[in-house]
């Protein structure tokens, strides 16, 4: 099992229970979300987590493909399907570092919370990018832990915690150099906005036309 996987399996019955931190930020988030979606939409997001976002956004959309690389999660996720009453999301254990999927194959792709713990953020960005079909949205919304001078000062600790098992591998980055690489994969930037000015970016980035 590979290591980020047994990570986020040990702590997923933890992080299913855990409230959301900002639910303003985060209901701000999923309307400005909906603005890009359709009922013909058909949406990947990766890093699905326990699944509420895909089961949340479920109604304004055609279907969602919501993947995790932890089995466990994954297994939560499908659990909600049924009290729901949610047909149209099928949950799948995936690692989008290793995405193979078909071409133009979405309308949308979110990537909610898991840009800064993916190995290669620009390989899967440009995955994403390819798995767009053309005038397709990437919606993500990223912590970027070198905006704050606390996580700054933190950075020795990250390599630590990760080593004994108690942080996941967490890659340090700015806004602007997010931005910077979405936009050097062949985004444009259709909407950005950082919740009361923290760490948390919310990016939404259009695949040209053509």
């Amino acid at each position: 099992m590979p290591d980020k996987a047994r990570f986020w399996n040990k702590i997923a019955d933890k992080y299913s229970r855990q409230p959301i931190a900002n639910q303003k930020a985060y209901e701000i988030k999923l309307d400005l979300t909906r603005e890009y979606f359709t009922p013909e939409s058909n949406v990947l997001e990766f890093g699905c987590g326990t699944g509420s976002t895909a089961i949340l956004h479920a109604p304004y959309v055609n279907h969602i493909l919501a993947t995790d690389v932890s089995p466990a999660m994954i297994d939560i996720a499908r659990g909600k399907l049924e009290p729901e009453g949610v047909s149209n999301v099928t949950f799948e254990v995936a690692d989008m570092d290793d995405y193979t999927g078909a071409p133009s194959s979405f309308d949308a792709i979110l990537g909610m919370n898991i840009l800064h713990l993916v190995d290669d953020r620009m390989k899967v960005m440009d995955a994403v990018f390819r798995a767009l079909k053309p005038g397709g949205h990437f919606i993500s919304s990223t912590i970027c832990l070198r905006e704050k001078l606390l996580f700054r000062m933190m950075e020795p600790l990250f390599p630590i915690m990760h080593s004994i098992g108690q942080w996941p591998r967490v890659r340090r980055f700015s806004a602007q150099r997010l931005i910077g690489d979405v936009e050097s994969i062949g985004f444009k930037i259709v909407h950005q906005w950082q919740p009361g000015k923290g760490p948390v970016l919310f990016l939404v980035g259009q695949k040209p036309q053509s």
